[in-house]
């Protein structure tokens, strides 16, 4: 068994100061209270989502259909437990912008909420700062509401975590070794199953199920002792390191772009940056659980910069040009990450496209469709009364069971009677 890895300091140690997150906002007794507080709900909602899952086994031998369907619902309860843990514990502005390839996805709500009308099926990657980067890509999903969707290849030693292994192997995660050899077999057969048509509720509203697989092709989150590896690998290739991300690897990636061939349109970017972040900084010395939680310290900003690409015209079919194309990607967001740390924001997209001629998304060509330039809004859910969505499967199991409790008790007395 491998070991279960770090988070990033977690509750050990101390984050490095001067913190871009301020100073500490919360003194030690304070800290205790919300440690105790964030520890409660966090695995409450686990434990119950995980019992959900286990009820729901049978499922599978009963309907596919409704068995995908129901992990799907217990899905979104983890999803809308991250937002609800930040929402409370970490309060965090987020700016999103993209460019022209996304014009008229990126909409802010009425209320302030970012909305994004991303479609059902899609790969998205991005660059990865901090452990917790999945967390504020999970909240992305939750704004076109394909929470319930969201698809992770991460590390396998993270599927020996007690409840939330069990819980994402229960969510169709892709957990991979490193090791290509052994990797290869397991993603193909996970990546058929993503190709699967399913015909229940939750199924979406095309003929393929929603899916969205994340993926990080840089393999893991920087951090100084990711970034000897980076440079190793950048000398053995003969080519430069990059200052703000790792080198991206390409063989998984485009593994997953051609076993999804024909069932995926795009492929989504997204470029993620942290305010306050200082040159040769590492963001996981900072935004630790400690910190971000319970001391009262998340990162002031988190921004997103988003792009998308038809999967049509990714040569995902020679591993060499596969190669060229993402590492050209890697290099515009190195771009884009130095514009960052320069001017303290990404660009934005405030073009719009004319009557009579096609949309960028290839959509509405007779409406005008303006882009959104920046989007300033924060993690949070949409309505209070989501909270309750994810206890209401195992509250329906205990209520049916009362109820089917106290017919059997009535039959049991009834036939008594009847002896008597």
């Amino acid at each position: 068994m491998e070991p279960v890895p770090d988070f990033g300091a977690g509750i050990k140690g101390e984050a490095v100061e001067p913190h871009p997150g301020g100073r500490i906002k919360h003194g030690l007794g304070v800290q205790v209270v919300r440690m105790i507080a964030f520890a409660t709900w966090f695995w409450s909602v686990v434990v119950t989502t995980c019992a959900t899952q286990y009820l729901g086994m049978p499922l599978y031998l009963i309907n596919r259909d409704y068995y995908y369907a129901y992990m799907a619902l217990t899905k979104q309860s983890f999803g809308l437990l991250i937002i609800t843990i930040t929402q409370w514990f970490s309060p965090t502005t987020i700016r999103v912008s993209g460019d022209k390839s996304v014009r008229g996805q990126l909409l802010r709500t009425k209320d302030g909420r970012l909305q994004t009308d991303f479609p059902e099926r899609l790969v998205l990657i991005s660059n990865h700062q901090l452990y917790t980067d999945w967390l504020y890509l999970w909240w992305i999903a939750y704004t076109s509401k394909m929470h319930g969707h969201i698809y992770i290849i991460l590390k396998e030693a993270m599927k020996y975590i007690p409840l939330l292994g069990p819980g994402m192997m229960f969510y169709g995660f892709i957990f991979m070794a490193r090791n290509w050899a052994r990797d290869k077999p397991r993603l193909k057969h996970r990546l058929e199953k993503l190709k699967s048509r399913h015909g229940g509720p939750m199924s979406g509203t095309q003929s393929l199920d929603p899916m969205w697989l994340m993926i990080y092709p840089e393999g893991t989150n920087l951090s100084a002792n990711t970034r000897k590896g980076s440079k190793k690998w950048a000398d053995k290739q003969g080519i430069n390191d990059l200052r703000h991300q790792l080198l991206p690897r390409s063989t998984g990636l485009q593994y997953c772009l051609y076993e999804l061939k024909g069932t995926v349109d795009y492929v989504y970017d997204c470029t993620v940056a942290y305010e306050g972040i200082p040159q040769g900084g590492y963001g996981q010395d900072y935004f630790t659980l400690r910190s971000t939680f319970f001391q009262g310290r998340p990162p002031k900003s988190v921004n997103m910069y988003w792009r998308r690409y038809a999967a049509s015209s990714i040569p995902i079919d020679d591993h060499a040009q596969f190669d060229k194309w993402l590492m050209a990607r890697w290099l515009e967001k190195e771009e884009l990450l130095e514009g960052y740390a320069q001017n303290g924001h990404f660009p934005a997209d405030e073009g719009h496209d004319s009557d009579g001629e096609p949309a960028v998304n290839g959509f509405n060509e007779s409406k005008v469709t303006q882009g959104a330039g920046y989007i300033e809004t924060t993690v949070r859910l949409a309505h209070w009364y989501e909270v309750g969505n994810m206890f209401s499967i195992l509250a329906c199991f205990a209520l049916v069971s009362n109820i089917g409790a106290k017919i059997w008790n009535l039959a049991l007395y009834g036939s008594l009677v009847g002896k008597g």
